[in-house]
């Protein structure tokens, strides 16, 4: 079904080019294209009123009219890794009138290229790029070439790709352009071409024919276009046009024709999991007369109740997603699958973050077999990149996981999956449950540039599930559907955002996919949609995306202190969003219905209150404030790990879509608690701080985060002051000797992860030195080592002190310390006594003795005397200072029980030879 994926003769062009490319022949030459503008006809005056014409200017283009295709990867539905995806349009030749003649246009002037010089005699061709290195050719003003600027775009862009070449019709991201290429290419089409295009019109639609089209119109030649009696551009009116619909047999078919007649409403699927739900309505879908909106034509969007404007998609986009919908309709018509676990299921996205931990959880809770479509070259190469993106999120990639795994090179994008027809007929009769995981997931790249990944890639699923015997599909859909600005709720049965007022391109292709999916139902097709929110890192091992949007804005605000104010943060672990996942897939009666996968969301004050008993205090703001305060920080100091969250925050149309999240309301999901419940699965739970331990440990680890530091204001702190003597070594200690210390922490989770209190202070002892001895580094560990006995068990530690000293002639001097418990009655002192060494740095301790806490001071200073950050509020310190109390007070009463639980030990010991450490007791 090649009209669900792009046209056959377009792909077969490109494929063409690629091989050239293969062989050495890099496509035309800057002469050839020289020749080709000079051939163009001469322009033929428009009649006008006032007497005057409209003469031609013609386009000169230099570049190689070449594609390249690189072996990408298979994306997650939320994964954040940018998947590729191919262009929708394909370049042709320049076309006449039907008389003949050439249109005639006035384009504005253009800069030409710096550095090449001008040939005398030869004039340059106003309103277009000089050619480098070559002249400039004498001729009639002419049409101007789309085509031949377009080849100028593509040379350019060639060396940002991984191939060195990019033909004129092909996506820049497709051919492996990343975002930072893109920041490259406008700047490298301003400074050598003189073109300024804006960085969100190269993500809205990445082709250098578009990129020419737009730039032409934008400079004046539209204007010209619809002057009287001037004919549009051939070249312009097939490549604004959304991608041509073909019909079963390859042949382009009318945009307001369909071969079938309209389907019938599927019955209904009713499973016991929710009183009263039902599965959501095909019939949401808006009705589409025409798959294209006719030029000039408005969409009016459904009245609300507010006077607010809302932003609006371009009209391109609108135009191209009515086409792709319009796909849906010529899906084969499919019966009921087997309501049977699935044996056999195919699964793509398995190499994103989202997809390794379904395919694991597949694995771990049904029998059944998966065969994982990799895009890769052949099958060794998928299965090695299957293997490395499951150790990449520490999954494991075991001999038993490989027997019960298939790995099918292929690519979502392509028509079939790139399969062959064997691959492909073969799969469709075999597998019995299809899984789409696989997305492009950038919040930056337009409708054009994700829709073959997105949209298409969920369409030819679609028509695998429907191909051979029925086979239910499985859709991982996203919460971005609602991403409308002012929407009132987010219900698994509640209408989807207006499409025209969502402006990301991620958004409206998760919208397009899932509205498309809809309608495949009233053929028949059993299609489930699960719509994860954010997703979160393991809530065990930590493994998270780190170019995630929400592992950005969680790392962000712990770096920063700050926080946007929200309303809501619709985000859940990937291990519980995975878990559902698969347990929709396994259970017959949960097919055919929608899933709001996001857990329980989290608050404004729920993350500030999280943070700040972690010990970051934040900062909340408004959104324009929060935004123009993390993009200063990120200039004046860049984090080259949050570098996509920077170019996010700098996009407008991103912003859009940060700003529809952000402010949204909570996504609510009866049917997927119902079903956690019917399938006694861990119910949702709020992904809170400790649950984020361990991701933010790894964020911190991966550079995106930064966990609290001493250096930071401290979260709680107080005074401890010692008192007594110390001497030589060996012999009595006679020399008085004191300490002045602050204990401080910077976080609970300093003390939760380390047991570690900070130290500062100073220690007065003469005989290391007249003056005060400033403490320049200072640790406390308590129960260090878990409190493990030395010198055969007879004492236990219960807390260890290391200093670094600097003294006034800055000389250095370390300090070690430690309080032990013994099964002894005095375990009071114990807990206030502290055996201490000093030495100098590099030599071995010259000083020993004990220092004691009075009796009348420790109340007074480690309890009373607690201070508490003052940003917090009054309920928050009195928290902090109780959980600080009770968990000093219960590791310090397992330290001084240790000894006394083995000393009884060994008063029940009836062995009659006693061990060597017991003679001596």
């Amino acid at each position: 079904m090649r009209e669900v994926n792009e046209e056959a003769t377009a792909y077969a062009g490109q494929r063409a080019t690629g091989e050239a490319i293969e062989r050495g022949d890099g496509g035309p030459s800057v002469e050839a294209l020289l020749a080709r503008i000079r051939q163009a006809p001469t322009a033929t005056p428009a009649p006008a009123a006032a007497g005057t014409g409209t003469g031609t200017e013609s386009v000169v283009g230099v570049g190689a009219d070449t594609s390249a295709h690189r072996a990408g990867e298979d994306q997650d539905a939320d994964a954040g890794n940018t998947a590729v995806a191919s262009g929708a349009g394909a370049a042709g030749d320049t076309g006449t009138g039907a008389d003949g003649g050439a249109a005639a246009l006035s384009v504005p002037a253009v800069p030409a290229v710096p550095g090449v010089p001008a040939v005398p005699g030869v004039p340059a061709v106003p309103g277009v790029p000089a050619v480098p290195g070559v002249p400039a050719a004498s001729a009639e003003p002419a049409v101007p070439d789309a085509d031949a600027l377009a080849a100028v775009v593509a040379a350019a862009a060639g060396p940002l790709v991984p191939g060195g070449h990019l033909s004129p019709d092909t996506d820049f991201f497709d051919a492996g352009g990343t975002s930072v290429g893109a920041v490259e290419l406008v700047a490298a089409l301003e400074d050598e071409l003189g073109m300024e295009i804006d960085l969100d019109e190269v993500f809205a639609d990445a082709r250098p024919l578009s990129l020419a089209l737009r730039w032409l119109a934008t400079a004046g030649a539209t204007s010209a276009l619809s002057a009287p009696g001037v004919a549009a551009s051939p070249t312009a009116a097939r490549t604004l046009d959304p991608v041509p619909a073909t019909d079963m047999l390859g042949t382009t078919q009318d945009p307001d024709t369909f071969p079938f007649p309209a389907p019938a409403p599927a019955a209904g699927f009713s499973p016991a999991l929710a009183p009263g739900s039902r599965p959501a309505p095909a019939t949401d879908a808006p009705s589409i007369p025409s798959p294209r909106i006719p030029p000039g034509a408005t969409v009016t969007a459904r009245a609300t109740s507010g006077a607010t404007p809302h932003p609006s998609a371009r009209p391109e986009d609108l135009d191209q997603i009515l086409a792709d919908l319009a796909l849906a309709d010529r899906l084969p018509w499919s019966g009921s699958p087997e309501p049977v676990p699935p044996r056999r299921i195919l699964l793509t996205g398995a190499t994103g973050f989202l997809g390794s931990h379904l395919l694991l959880d597949l694995l771990r809770h049904s029998d059944a077999h998966v065969h994982c479509l990799v895009r890769a070259a052949d099958e060794e190469a998928a299965t090695a990149r299957l293997g490395e993106a499951l150790k990449s999120y520490r999954l494991p990639w075991s001999s038993e996981i490989r027997r019960r795994v298939t790995v099918v090179p292929g690519d979502i994008r392509r028509p079939h999956l790139g399969l062959s027809d064997d691959v492909w007929n073969k799969l469709a009769h075999e597998m019995d449950s299809v899984v789409g995981v696989a997305a492009a997931v950038d919040f930056l790249r337009g409708y054009q540039s994700l829709r073959q990944s997105n949209v298409i890639g969920a369409l030819t699923l679609a028509e695998l599930a429907a191909t051979g015997p029925p086979k239910p599909l499985h859709h991982i859909s996203s919460i971005a559907v609602f991403n409308e600005v002012g929407i009132a709720s987010m219900g698994e049965d509640d209408p989807l955002a207006h499409v025209d007022r969502l402006v990301a391109g991620y958004d409206q292709t998760k919208w397009a996919a899932e509205v498309a999916l809809r309608r495949a139902r009233d053929h028949g097709l059993i299609v489930t949609a699960m719509r994860p929110g954010g997703i979160g890192g393991h809530t065990r091992t930590g493994a998270h995306n780190p170019q995630d949007l929400s592992s950005g804005l969680i790392s962000a605000f712990g770096r920063f202190r700050t926080v946007p104010a929200f309303r809501c943060l619709n985000a859940a672990p990937v291990d519980w969003v995975s878990r559902v996942a698969a347990g929709v897939i396994c259970e017959p009666d949960a097919w055919g219905f929608d899933y709001n996968l996001t857990g329980v969301p989290n608050t404004l004050d729920d993350v500030v209150q999280d943070m700040a008993y972690g010990g970051m205090h934040v900062r909340v703001q408004d959104w324009d404030e929060w935004r123009t305060d993390a993009l200063a920080r990120l200039e004046a100091d860049p984090v080259p790990e949050l570098g996509f969250l920077t170019r996010v925050l700098r996009s407008p149309t991103a912003l859009k879509l940060c700003e529809a999240t952000l402010k949204g309301p909570a996504a609510t999901g009866e049917r997927t608690a119902a079903l956690v419940e019917a399938l006694g699965l861990r119910p949702a739970a709020r992904y809170d701080a400790q649950a984020q331990l361990r991701t933010f440990e790894r964020l911190a680890q991966d550079g995106l985060a930064r966990l609290p530091h001493k250096d930071d204001q401290p979260y709680l702190w107080f005074s401890e002051t010692t008192e007594g003597a110390v001497g030589p070594v060996g012999a009595v200690p006679d020399t008085p000797c004191s300490m002045a210390l602050t204990l401080s922490i910077a976080s609970m989770y300093q003390l939760v992860k380390e047991r570690r209190v900070d130290v500062g202070g100073e220690l007065v002892c003469v005989a290391a030195h007249p003056a005060p001895l400033l403490v320049e580094r200072g640790d406390v560990w308590i129960r260090p080592e878990e409190g493990i006995p030395q010198r055969h068990g007879t004492r236990h530690q219960l807390l260890r002190y290391r200093l670094t000293l600097r003294d006034a002639d800055g000389g250095r001097w370390w300090l070690e310390g430690h309080k032990y418990a013994r099964a002894r009655r005095d375990v009071w002192r114990q807990t206030r006594a502290l055996s201490v060494e000093i030495g100098r740095e590099g030599e071995p301790a010259g000083l020993a003795g004990e220092l004691v806490v009075p009796a009348d001071s420790y109340v007074r200073d480690q309890i009373d005397g607690i201070k508490v950050d003052p940003r917090l509020t009054g309920q928050e310190k009195r928290a902090a200072k109780l959980t600080w109390l009770a968990w000093f007070g219960v590791e310090m009463g397992r330290g001084l029980l240790g000894p006394f639980a083995r000393a009884a030990a060994d008063l029940l010991d009836l062995r009659r030879t006693k061990t060597p450490s017991e003679r001596h007791r």
